[in-house]
C-alpha cells in the first residue's frame, strides 16, 4: 500500500516557486493539475522572474502562459478595412533571434495539423497577415488566433531544442494551459503534440553528445489534456529514454492564502466513465474519427491504472481477438489530427473500434450514463 500522498503546505508564490524549481533539477518535467483562479498563471511569472533575478536580468525560462497571447495585438484597420494584421511584440525576450531561426515552414507544419488557413510574417514591420483560399488579410477568430500563437511557440521550442545560439539562454520550459478553449476531443491532439516535443526536450545533447536536458514545468486546469499528457510522457517506450516526472495536484481555497501540493503517482482524476458514454453515442451515430482511438487507448490505460497495472494490455488480457486488439491500439492512436477538420475512420477501422468497445465494456461493466433519456409522449388535446 502506498499510503497517503503527502500534501506540502507554502505561504507564498515564491516558496512555492522555490519548491517546483527545486523539483525541476531532479526530474524532466514537474506537472501540476488545479483548478482555475488557483494562481497557475502567476506561479509561471514568478517562476520566470526567479530565474531572471537569479540570472542578474538575463532569463532562463521560456513559457507559454496567458501573457504570452498578449504578445500579439490586432490591428484591424476600421477605416480601410483592408490592412488587417497581428502585430508582435518584437521587444519581448519569447521572439528573441526569431529573424535567424527561419521558422516559416515549421510552423506551418503544425497549423496544417489544426487549421485550414495560411499565414505570412513581415519581420521588417513585425507582423502577420493570414490567408485562406484568395482571400487575403483574413481577421481570424480569436481561437484560430490562439493556435496559431502555439503553433509558434512549438515551432521556436523546436529550435531551442536543436540548440539554436538565440535561445542558448533557455534553461526550462514553462507551459500553462495551452489551447484551454479546446474541447475535450481536440485536447488530445494537442497534448500528444506536446508529449513528443517534451520527449525531444528531455533527451536533449549537447554537441559532444553529453546530456543537456531542458527541463519543464507543465500546468493544466484541463482533465483530460493533463492526464492524456500523463499517459503520454509516462509511457515507457523502446526506442526512447524513460521521461521522469513528479506529479502534483495545486490547491488553493478561496478562504485561504495558503498553497497546498499533494504528490500523485498517478493523474489526479478519472474521467474514462463520461468519455465513454460520449464514445458510446459517437458510435450510435456512426460519427468515428481517427482521433477517438486515442480516446479510447487513454480509457484503457486509466483502467489498467484503477486495477494497478502500467500497461493497458492487462484491460485486453484472455479476450479474443486480444492480440488484434493491442496491435490496432498501439498503431492507430499515434496519427496527426486535424482539429478544425477531423478525419473520420474508414469503415474497416470504425468496425474494429466498435468490437474493441464493446468487448471492453461487456468485460468491466461500466455503468454509463443515460445518453438518450426516454421522454413521456406528450398529450394533445383536442
Amino acid at each position: 500500500m502506498s499510503g497517503t500522498p503527502k500534501i506540502y503546505r507554502y505561504q507564498s508564490l515564491t516558496t512555492l516557486e522555490r519548491k517546483i524549481r527545486s523539483d525541476v533539477k531532479d526530474v524532466h518535467c514537474v506537472m501540476l493539475y488545479a483548478y482555475n483562479r488557483t494562481g497557475k498563471t502567476r506561479l509561471s511569472m514568478e517562476f520566470k522572474n526567479q530565474g531572471k533575478r537569479k540570472g542578474n536580468g538575463t532569463p532562463d525560462t521560456l513559457y507559454f502562459n496567458a501573457y504570452t497571447e498578449d504578445l500579439f495585438v490586432w490591428h484591424n484597420d476600421l477605416d480601410a478595412d483592408r490592412d488587417r494584421h497581428l502585430k508582435i511584440n518584437e521587444n519581448s525576450a519569447f521572439f528573441k533571434g526569431l529573424t535567424e531561426l527561419a521558422l516559416d515552414e515549421t510552423i506551418a507544419g503544425y497549423l496544417s495539423r489544426y487549421a485550414d488557413f495560411e499565414f505570412d510574417i513581415d519581420y521588417s514591420r513585425w507582423v502577420v497577415t493570414f490567408r485562406q483560399g484568395d482571400d487575403d488579410r483574413i481577421k481570424i477568430s480569436r481561437g484560430e488566433e490562439n493556435i496559431f500563437i502555439w503553433c509558434m511557440f512549438m515551432a521556436i521550442c523546436e529550435r531551442v531544442i536543436d540548440g539554436h545560439p538565440s535561445y542558448k539562454w533557455v534553461k526550462h520550459l514553462y507551459i500553462d494551459d495551452p489551447i484551454s478553449s479546446l474541447d475535450d476531443n481536440n485536447a488530445i491532439a494537442v497534448a500528444c503534440d506536446l508529449a513528443a516535443l517534451l520527449r525531444k526536450a528531455a533527451a536533449r545533447r549537447d554537441t559532444n553528445g553529453g546530456q543537456d536536458l531542458l527541463r519543464t514545468v507543465f500546468s493544466s486546469h484541463h482533465a483530460l489534456f493533463f492526464n492524456v499528457m500523463c499517459n503520454e510522457l509516462g509511457r515507457t517506450r523502446e526506442d526512447q529514454e524513460k521521461v521522469t516526472l513528479k506529479r502534483y495536484f495545486l490547491h488553493r481555497s478561496d478562504s485561504e492564502a495558503v498553497f497546498t501540493l499533494r504528490a500523485t503517482g498517478d493523474t489526479p482524476y478519472f474521467h474514462h466513465v463520461a468519455i465513454l458514454a460520449e464514445l458510446q453515442r459517437c458510435l450510435r451515430s456512426d460519427t468515428l474519427y481517427t482521433y477517438h482511438f486515442n480516446a479510447l487507448r487513454s480509457i484503457l490505460e486509466k483502467t489498467a491504472s484503477f486495477f494497478g497495472h502500467k500497461d493497458l494490455s492487462i484491460c485486453l488480457a484472455g479476450l479474443e481477438d486480444e492480440a488484434l486488439y493491442n496491435r490496432a491500439l498501439n498503431l492507430l492512436s499515434h496519427g496527426k489530427y486535424a482539429i478544425n477538420e477531423p478525419v473520420e475512420m474508414v469503415d474497416d477501422n470504425k468496425e474494429l473500434f466498435r468490437k474493441i468497445f464493446n468487448d471492453v465494456l461487456n468485460r468491466f461493466q461500466f455503468a454509463l450514463p443515460e445518453l438518450v433519456p426516454e421522454t413521456t409522449p406528450q398529450r394533445t388535446h383536442p
